[in-house]
C-alpha cells in the first residue's frame, strides 16, 4: 500500500493529534518481524467478519444477549481471582495452585501475543458488540483471552475428574464434567455471538488454553513439589525469571491495557510461589494432600465458620489493596524520579514518566483484576440485573479506529481499480442480481463511527439491518483527515497510566497471594476458625 505521510502535531495533552496520524500506523510503529505476520493474518480477520455478522443476526434474541453477556464474566480473570482463594481456604491447595498456574499462563501469554501482533477485533459495523465490560473492547482481539482461560480451566479440571485418584460418585463426576463442557462452549460461542472475537481468535485462544492445560497436567505437580522443596536462591531465581518476562512483554502500537492484566497475574504467580514455599515450612500446614495445605475440614469447621473464614479472608484481601495501592502510588514517584536521573529505568510506551508529573491522582479508574471497594456495588448490580449490558456499534478503541480507516482505504483503492473497467454505484458493481446478505455486510465494513445504543437495545430485524447502512463513500484527503479527527475524538481511550503503577501492581498482587496462602491460615487459627 502506498505510504501516506502526514505532519504530526501535538495536542494540549501531549498526545499526537489523531486526525493527523498516518494510515500506515502499524508499519511505522512495529518492527518488520512483527508487522509481517500481522499483515498476513489481517486478511483472514476481515474475511470472516461478514460471516460473523450473518451468524450474529441469525442467533440474536434478547435472552441470548443477556445470557452470553453475563456468562462472559465467568471467563474473566477477575472472576477466577476472586474464586481461587476459596479453593485454598477450603483445603484444596493443590487444585488452587493448578488453577492459578493455568490462568496466570493464559492471561500472560495471550496478552503477550495480543501486544506482539496488535491485531484488531472484527469490524463493527456490521457486528454489534454486546458486553458488560467497558474495558474489554480496548484490548486487541487476537487471540481470545476468554477462550484461553475457559479451555485451560475446563481441560485441567476434566483431567482431574477423570483421574484414578478422584473419589467423587459417578453421577456427580459426570454432572461436573458436563457443566465444564457447557461452560467452555458458552464462553467460546459467546465471544462470537457478542461480536467481540472472530473464529480465528477463539480457535487460537482455545489452542493456547489446551497447550497450557497439557503442560500443567504433565508438569504442574512436579513444579509445585520443586517449589515447596526449593531453597531461597531457587525461589529468587523463579521470581527473576517472571520479572524478566514482564519486562520483555512487547510494547503495543496502541494504548492497549493487556499489559496491566499480565503484570497483575505475574504478581499473583510470584506471590503464590513465595507463600506456598514459606507456609509449607510452618507447623500449621497440613502435609496432605500437599505439604502447603491450609487446615480445613467441613465436618469439624461447619458451614457458619466456613462462611466466616471466606468473609474474613476476602476482607483482608480488599483491605490490603485499599491501603497499599494508594500508599505505593504516593511514595514511589520520588523514587522513580531519582532512578530516572541515574539512568536506571527502562520506560514503557504509554506510561507517563515520573519526571512528567508531581503525583498520581487518587481514585484511579482502572482495569484491576481485583476490583476496588467502590466497584463492589456495581458488581452486585450486574449480578442482580444480568440484562444490563451495553450494545455498541462502531469503533471503540484506537485499534478499531485504525482498522476502520485502513479498510476504508482498501475499499477506495479497490473501487478506483474497478472504475476503469466497470460502472460502479457506491462501490458496488452493477449486476442483474441483488447483492447477497454477505455482500451487504461486507459493504458495511469500514462505515462505522463510534456510538452506543441503549442498554436493552433489541437486535436488528432482518428487514432493516444491513440495508440502512451506507457503503463506503469516496473521500478526499481533507475529508479523511476530518473523519480521523472526529473518530479518534469519540472513541473511548484508556486513562492516563503512570510508570509507578507497574511496580505497584506487582507488589499489591504479590501481597494478595501471600495473604491468601500464607497469612490467612494464621488468622483463621487465632480466631478459632480452624479444625
Amino acid at each position: 500500500m502506498e505510504k501516506i505521510t502526514m505532519e504530526k502535531t501535538q495536542n494540549g495533552n501531549g498526545r499526537t493529534d489523531a486526525g493527523l496520524r498516518s494510515l500506515n500506523h502499524y508499519q511505522h510503529r512495529l518492527p518488520k518481524w512483527r508487522y509481517w505476520p500481522r499483515q498476513k493474518i489481517l486478511p483472514l480477520i476481515r474475511y470472516e467478519t461478514p460471516y460473523l455478522a450473518w451468524l450474529q443476526e441469525k442467533m440474536r434474541t434478547p435472552t441470548l444477549d443477556s445470557y452470553f453477556a453475563f456468562t462472559a464474566n465467568l471467563g474473566t480473570h477477575t472472576f477466577f481471582t476472586i474464586f481461587l482463594p476459596i479453593l485454598f481456604w477450603s483445603g484444596y491447595s493443590t487444585l488452587g495452585r493448578g488453577m492459578l498456574n493455568v490462568l496466570a499462563a493464559g492471561v500472560f501469554w495471550s496478552g503477550f501475543v495480543k501486544d506482539l501482533l496488535c491485531l484488531p477485533r472484527p469490524l463493527s459495523p456490521p457486528l454489534q458488540r454486546i458486553t458488560m465490560s467497558g474495558s474489554a473492547a480496548l484490548e486487541y482481539g487476537f487471540p481470545s483471552t476468554h477462550s484461553t482461560n475457559a479451555i485451560s480451566v475446563a481441560i485441567y479440571a476434566i483431567a482431574l475428574l477423570r483421574s484414578t485418584e478422584n473419589t467423587m460418585s459417578p453421577v456427580v463426576n459426570i454432572a461436573a464434567q458436563g457443566a465444564l463442557y457447557l461452560y467452555a462452549v458458552s464462553i467460546i460461542i459467546g465471544r462470537l455471538y457478542c461480536g467481540m472475537h472472530g473464529f480465528m481468535d477463539v480457535v487460537i485462544g482455545s489452542g493456547m488454553g489446551a497447550l497450557i492445560a497439557w503442560v500443567q497436567c504433565q508438569y504442574g505437580l512436579l513444579f509445585d513439589t520443586w517449589i515447596i522443596a526449593a531453597t531461597g536462591k531457587q525461589i529468587l531465581l523463579v521470581i527473576l525469571i517472571v520479572l524478566a518476562l514482564v519486562r520483555l512483554h512487547p510494547e503495543p502500537a496502541d494504548d492497549c491495557p493487556c499489559y496491566d492484566d499480565s503484570v497483575s497475574f505475574a504478581g499473583v504467580f510470584i506471590g503464590a510461589q513465595i507463600a506456598s514455599w514459606d507456609f509449607a515450612q510452618s507447623s500449621l500446614a497440613w502435609p496432605e494432600p500437599s505439604p502447603d495445605t491450609i487446615p480445613y475440614r467441613l465436618a469439624t469447621v461447619g458451614w457458619p465458620r466456613t462462611i466466616l473464614r471466606i468473609v474474613i479472608g476476602v476482607l483482608a484481601v480488599f483491605a490490603w489493596r485499599e491501603v497499599m495501592k494508594p500508599l505505593l502510588l504516593r511514595i514511589l514517584p520520588p523514587v522513580f524520579r531519582g532512578l530516572s536521573k541515574a539512568g536506571l529505568l527502562l520506560p514503557r510506551r504509554f506510561f507517563t514518566q515520573a519526571s512528567d508529573y508531581e503525583k498520581v491522582p487518587q481514585l484511579l479508574k482502572d482495569n484491576d483484576v481485583i476490583p476496588s471497594v467502590s466497584d463492589i456495588p456495581s458488581l452486585f448490580t450486574s449480578i442482580r440485573h444480568p440484562r444490563r449490558r451495553a450494545i455498541s456499534v462502531g469503533p471503540q478503541s484506537e485499534a478499531d479506529a485504525y482498522e476502520t480507516l485502513a479498510y476504508r482505504e482498501k475499499r477506495r483503492r479497490e473501487s478506483i481499480g474497478e472504475q476503469s473497467q466497470h460502472l460502479t454505484v457506491e462501490g458496488s458493481v452493477l449486476t442483474n442480481r441483488a447483492p447477497s446478505k454477505l455482500e451487504k455486510y461486507e459493504n458495511m465494513m469500514g462505515t462505522g463511527s463510534p456510538r452506543r445504543s441503549p442498554e436493552t437495545l433489541a437486535p436488528p430485524s432482518t428487514d432493516t439491518g444491513p440495508d440502512v447502512m451506507p457503503a463506503p463513500r469516496q473521500a478526499t484527503d481533507d475529508n479523511d483527515s476530518d473523519e480521523q479527527e472526529i473518530m479518534f475524538a469519540m472513541i473511548k481511550k484508556p486513562r492516563v497510566r503512570y510508570d509507578v503503577e507497574v511496580v505497584t501492581k506487582l507488589i499489591v498482587y504479590i501481597g494478595i497471594a501471600v495473604i491468601v496462602i500464607d497469612f490467612s491460615p494464621y488468622v483463621f487459627d487465632s480466631l478459632g476458625l480452624a479444625p
